[in-house]
């Protein structure tokens, strides 16, 4: 527990955490802050583009073994998975409609990249060492978990069923191609073109990061703002329940798997953590009937904080306890 407690501390004294807090204080308190939207929009891409080619790089450097095809494996099946056991933990404890129920549950299937560098961060800093292909294993967990939520609806006999031109909005969701493309264009070009790019790549990262956590601080507090009379105590409850209820799946797989105590607490913030990029613009085409303010604020406004101050220092604790790291 004092392991615990150290590692909370020392993530909530980071930069970066404080930077998301002073984005939701100023939110909070009705500040005129604001980043503009292209500037916003700018951040994410250059965090993913850095982020899909370190990886990219790292699976260059590790080569293909039996380790990586099974991470890959068992983040499709978690991706898959989670959505299901989300929704039957919605269905216990809120009163939201199966369509409100299904879009939440694939953003807790699906990722936040963000909350993934968050964690990597905090291995760095205390030099514990990960498979640096997790990366794809984040990549490839984008997308099952929409496909999982349309298949909740459907069976429902309400909503859009999947179909040809729903396929292609959601696999070719920005976000996507871009971590994808920039994963490919790593594992390409390897260590060399890592090196080629890294004045651009690597140094500015944490920076850049900072920047875009504010953004995300501004958005979660006008989110917790705007919601007041949406979420009752139940969902939010869901909120911080879910992400360790995720990452003990994600525990077990990792554990089956045999990665580093570094890749097992990866694995579990992965499976704990909920989406805020790719799944919200897909449920905007697929599920246009669904309250945003819902799914947006639950995966932004509760999960997302509670993983970057309790849940990473949790995750990585157990990692270590389990594995003897």
């Amino acid at each position: 527990m004092t392991d615990i407690l150290d590692l909370a501390v020392t993530n909530l004294l980071s930069p970066v955490i404080l930077s998301f807090v002073l984005g939701l204080a100023a939110a909070l308190g009705r500040s005129d802050l604001s980043v503009p939207e292209a500037a916003a929009k700018a951040l994410s891409i250059y965090l993913l583009f850095a982020i899909g080619f370190k990886g990219g790089a790292a699976v260059a450097a590790n080569g293909l073994d039996g380790t990586l095809i099974a991470s890959l494996g068992a983040g499709l099946v978690l991706s898959a998975v989670l959505p299901f056991v989300a929704f039957l933990l919605l269905q216990v404890l809120t009163n939201l409609s199966r369509v409100d129920a299904a879009a939440v549950a694939g953003h807790y299937g699906s990722i936040s990249i963000v909350t993934f560098v968050a964690a990597t961060s905090v291995l760095e800093g205390r030099a514990i060492a990960s498979e640096g292909y997790m990366v794809a294993v984040a990549a490839v967990m984008e997308a099952p978990a929409i496909l999982s939520a349309l298949w909740l609806v459907s069976t429902g006999g309400s909503g859009r069923r999947m179909d040809g031109e729903l396929m292609r909005e959601i696999m070719l969701n920005g976000s996507i191609v871009l971590l994808v493309g920039s994963f490919f264009i790593g594992a390409v070009t390897g260590a060399e073109g890592l090196a080629s790019i890294s004045s651009f790549i690597v140094a500015p990262f944490t920076g850049v990061l900072c920047l875009f956590l504010l953004d995300m601080g501004l958005v979660a507090g006008r989110g917790l703002r705007e919601s007041r009379g949406v979420l009752n105590m139940g969902a939010v409850a869901f909120g911080i329940i879910m992400p360790v209820v995720g990452s003990m799946i994600g525990l077990g797989a990792a554990l089956l798997i045999g990665l580093s105590p570094g890749g097992v607490a990866l694995l579990m913030v992965l499976s704990a953590s909920a989406s805020y990029i790719a799944v919200p613009a897909a449920m905007r085409v697929a599920l246009p009937e669904a309250n945003p303010s819902v799914y947006l604020t639950l995966s932004l406004g509760v999960t997302f904080p509670f993983n970057l101050t309790i849940g990473i220092p949790l995750y990585v604790a157990v990692s270590q306890a389990v594995t003897g790291g």
